[in-house]
């Protein structure tokens, strides 16, 4: 008998938190690290707004506050690659989340909280488990279709999540039914969040709670513990997110073909000097001469009024650029196409960063030859990727790097005429004041990578 017993509970499954731990796991411990104190806020630090925490027997309570924006208790601790196991319950009219991967930097909009969320969402929607991105880009992977995830989210009780974070990949399940399954790589490293949403002046909100307990986290052989998840991935390399699908973004590059494209000065895309490997756009390294190999390449579609996003990644001492408003019948002759240019630079390494008609007119992101880019710009390391934004609606022109502004201008103004005049473009008819052009990216000789290339033309505007 005490044999059968020994089998039986070699067998005998306990439910912890939502997950199933067999005998074998108890004699293979997971590794893993509590997060909140029993009776203290230790090691994590409120950012945002100013919603209140407080901790008792282990459990977190936020509270809402009138006019305030969303509220955060970080960790003080940051982390990127781990798996987060964590109780939540949320008051039936709020909406909040569990943020990963997310940062606060004083240049980014005054140190606004931003990063992936982890959806809490009791509404009738009930996307709770989907994947948010705080302050950036919105929604990447919301669960309009997955049926089975909305209707495991209890109402008015205690809920689990489970988050896998590995490199590139997050999935999510809640109470144990896969949610989300996400793969992007805009940010690997960052703080975990816990958030009170704002209620602006919604009274009838005031003073409601959200509740965290029984938060832990895995950050050692994190593959070894990871989940299989039945789910289709969401991937957001080249292609568009469901925020970007609902705001009129479209592609502008497919991220396989030459589609869309052509050579500067030829009638098709040039057959040497680009290639397109893994889903990336690449010039090659032919010496750092302009248009000498490949040569430029444009879009075969012209554009007024739009707004344009590139991820661009640099090698050592690179050079090359991204131009607006282009006519490639302006320059017949050697060198590259004419129109105005979104500066790309290795400003460290390239000598053209202490050039130009005007001082620091020829560094990274500023308007080349003409306009300098703030000093302060958050541009990231060579070799790892960088995000271009350039928007141009009724001649006013903003250039932006990584989320945020770093210059703006008037196209035609008194002002920029004047800064053409005394550039290296005097001598080009019309330059940069043409109703419409197309978007070059410039072949410099150097090796520089390309990829999520969209464009936003506005409505009842012309292309």
């Amino acid at each position: 008998m005490k044999l059968l017993k020994s089998i039986a509970l070699c067998f005998l499954t306990v439910f912890n938190m939502g997950n199933i731990y067999s005998c074998k796991e108890k004699n293979d411990p997971v590794p893993w690290v509590n997060l909140i104190n029993e009776d203290n806020l230790d090691g994590w630090t409120i950012l945002g707004g100013k919603a209140s925490y407080e901790v008792v027997n282990g459990v977190i309570t936020g509270t809402t506050a009138a006019d305030t924006p969303n509220t955060f208790l970080t960790t003080n601790k940051r982390y990127d690659d781990f798996i987060l196991e964590i109780a939540f319950k949320v008051d039936p009219v709020m909406n909040s989340g569990i943020q990963i991967r997310s940062n606060s930097l004083p240049y980014y909009q005054n140190g606004r909280v931003h990063g992936y969320q982890i959806e809490i969402d009791p509404s009738k929607r009930a996307w709770s488990g989907g994947i948010y991105d705080e302050g950036r880009r919105k929604w990447l992977n919301p669960l309009e279709n997955n049926t089975s995830a909305q209707a495991a989210f209890k109402q008015n009780e205690w809920n689990h999540y489970r988050v896998e974070a590995i490199g590139d990949t997050i999935k999510t399940w809640i109470n144990n039914v896969p949610a989300a399954y996400l793969i992007d790589d805009k940010t690997a490293s960052g703080f975990i969040g816990l958030q009170v949403h704002s209620i602006g002046k919604n009274k009838e909100r005031l003073g409601k709670t959200v509740m965290w307990k029984e938060a832990k986290i895995l950050t050692e052989n994190v593959s070894k513990y990871s989940r299989k998840s039945p789910l289709e991935p969401v991937v957001t390399k080249n292609k568009l997110t469901f925020q970007e699908k609902k705001e009129g973004w479209q592609m502008l590059w497919d991220g396989k073909t030459t589609s869309g494209w052509r050579g500067a000065k030829l009638d098709k895309f040039p057959e040497e000097g680009w290639s397109i490997i893994n889903g990336e756009l690449i010039v090659a390294e032919t010496g750092g001469a302009e248009s000498t190999a490949g040569g430029d390449i444009v879009t075969t579609q012209e554009y007024s009024n739009f707004e344009l996003q590139v991820d661009f990644k640099l090698t050592p001492g690179a050079n090359s650029g991204i131009k607006y408003y282009v006519d490639t019948e302006l320059n017949k002759g050697p060198g590259s196409s004419i129109g105005l240019e979104y500066q790309i630079l290795d400003d460290d390494l390239h000598e053209d960063a202490k050039l130009g008609s005007h001082e620091g007119s020829r560094t990274v992101c500023s308007l080349y030859d003409l306009i300098k880019a703030d000093p302060s710009k958050p541009v990231n390391p060579v070799g790892e990727w960088n995000t271009a934004y350039i928007k141009s609606i009724n001649n006013h022109v903003e250039h932006w790097i990584n989320g945020v502004k770093v210059l703006e201008y008037e196209r035609g103004s008194e002002a920029f005429l004047t800064l053409v005049s005394e550039s290296k473009y005097a001598k080009w008819p019309k330059f940069g004041v043409l109703e419409k052009g197309q978007i070059l990216l410039q072949d410099h000789g150097d090796q520089v990578f390309f990829r999520n290339i969209k464009i936003r033309v506005p409505k009842n505007k012309k292309k």
